[in-house]
């Protein structure tokens, strides 16, 4: 399907922009969701890939796209009946890691913090490891999972993401340094997950704290 682009490792990073959600029409075109920060990059995007749980991400020209009531309507190179474009039902429409959006200072994809060591700025002590982010309408909580014995009452650890307490963030040394205020890591351990998500996130509005920017193109793997 589609034009030939260069092999690609199965062992590559994807980035998934668009997810497939149903046909449109009779010429196989298909509404599609988009799930990038980026949606501009639609309007020059032409070759691309799609997800392929046994082979691996496939190649595919993408012949036109265009948006329709707020949706992304896509046409595939090679698709030009209903039937095929039911195929397609869910399937993510992936880039390479490497074709990524540069982003500019204090902005980070969400992927680049997951896995990242949360270290003590006051300590040196490593707490936990960043899982994923929590978004709360205001400022992102970053969820931790834990470490040592001092931390062991609570199952999980949520931090905003704001420059006052992660001050420091190296995604290439998987490090960020954060500088909780007095009483933060007690609150995590006190409270029920739903009630420290609320408490943490109106503080942190309430204190004016200046926001890191999250963006989105979710990381999928060829596996």
């Amino acid at each position: 399907m589609g034009v030939v682009l260069a092999e690609q490792s199965r062992d590559e990073a994807w980035l998934a922009i668009a997810r497939v959600l149903r046909p449109r029409g009779r010429r196989g075109e298909v509404v599609a969701e988009v799930l990038t920060d980026f949606p501009e990059r639609f309007a020059t995007v032409k070759q691309a890939f799609l997800e392929d749980h046994t082979a691996g991400p496939q190649p595919v020209e993408i012949a036109e796209t265009w948006w329709h009531e707020g949706r992304l309507i896509l046409r595939f190179a090679g698709v030009d009946s209903i039937s095929q474009a039911e195929g397609l039902r869910g399937r993510l429409l992936l880039i390479p890691q490497r074709e990524r959006v540069a982003l500019g200072q204090d902005q980070y994809y969400v992927w680049e913090l997951v896995g990242c060591a949360v270290v003590s700025r006051g300590s040196g002590a490593t707490l936990g490891q960043v899982t994923g982010v929590e978004p709360t309408g205001g400022v992102e909580l970053l969820r931790v999972q834990p470490c040592g014995s001092e931390l062991a009452r609570s199952d999980e650890l949520l931090i905003p993401f704001a420059q006052e307490i992660c001050p420091e963030i190296d995604v290439g040394a998987r490090r960020i340094v954060i500088d909780p205020p007095e009483g933060l890591l007690d609150l995590n351990e006190e409270r029920p997950r739903s009630v420290r998500s609320s408490e943490l996130n109106s503080s942190e509005s309430e204190a004016n704290s200046s926001e890191l920017k999250l963006r989105t193109e979710k990381l999928r793997t060829s596996n």
